[in-house]
């Protein structure tokens, strides 16, 4: 009898181990590999479509987390392609398309990449001036290998120089999410530079992962402008591990910007 009972215990514990290791998707412990990209609908800056030269931008740093700009669904332009399913075939992740306005015969908006599954997920329309693009931000909840839970959005603000949709996006936010409980990553093209009134609002909750170092991030082939970000909240459950920014002249008009950010206890 007590052999039985030791035999069903193994097996209990090696299905049990089991179960745990089908839990790791390739993301380790509480580091986090974030990656955001406006990926220009995927046209390149030749124009010639070439979703593998974006796809390779984004192996280049196995992230965990990518947060896509400028993503077509199924638009006559993109060839009917759904830009978030191609990348995340290619990269090996799973994808989420977040709708910000129809076009084109299709949609447009934002788009997230993740190694992890997807606990939930929402869309949040962004403020606009009529005429103005509509925006939306698009988050997802992912648990980490460590068994934390952490919340992602992508967004991409009002491009217009003038135009104080970006104040007001911004504001819609850092509101909607404010009272969310978990730990937070906010990446994406904000369309404005670090001193900006927009940024500036958004500095008082978020902290950036490049800190008091910002380096440009537009136009790839002669960056002189920080215009996409990483940013994450509360301030002291997160340290940044590593920056980097990447700019390939022909994947996008856009660098990607990349950081490693470890969770902490």
């Amino acid at each position: 009898m007590k052999i039985l009972q030791i035999s069903v215990l193994v097996l209990f514990v090696f299905f049990c181990f089991e179960k745990v290791q089908a839990q790791d998707y390739g993301q380790k412990g509480s580091t986090v590999r974030i990656l955001t990209f406006n990926i220009l609908h995927g046209a390149t800056t030749n124009g010639d479509f070439d979703l593998d030269k974006i796809a390779a931008v984004i192996n280049k740093t196995d992230p965990d987390l990518v947060a896509l700009q400028e993503v077509d669904f199924k638009t006559k332009r993109a060839k009917g392609y759904d830009l978030a399913t191609e990348l995340a075939w290619r990269t090996k992740m799973a994808p989420l398309f977040g709708i910000a306005m129809p076009f084109d015969g299709g949609a447009y908006g934002e788009g997230v990449l993740t190694k992890m599954p997807i606990l939930s997920s929402e869309t949040v329309a962004l403020p606009h001036s009529p005429g103005n693009e509509p925006r939306a931000a698009l988050s997802v909840l992912v648990q980490l290998q460590s068994g934390d839970t952490i919340q992602f959005i992508g967004t991409h603000l009002e491009h217009q120089q003038n135009s104080s949709d970006r104040i007001g996006q911004v504001k819609k936010i850092v509101t909607k999410f404010a009272d969310c409980p978990y730990p937070t990553i906010l990446a994406g093209d904000l369309n404005d530079v670090p001193d900006s009134e927009a940024i500036s609002i958004l500095k008082k909750d978020w902290a950036e992962s490049f800190g008091n170092s910002p380096q440009p991030t537009y136009s790839s082939d002669n960056p002189e402008r920080k215009i996409d970000y990483i940013f994450y909240r509360p301030v002291q459950r997160w340290t940044v591990i590593e920056n980097k920014v990447i700019c390939d002249t022909i994947a996008s008009d856009h660098c990607a910007v990349f950081s490693v950010l470890q969770l902490n206890r």
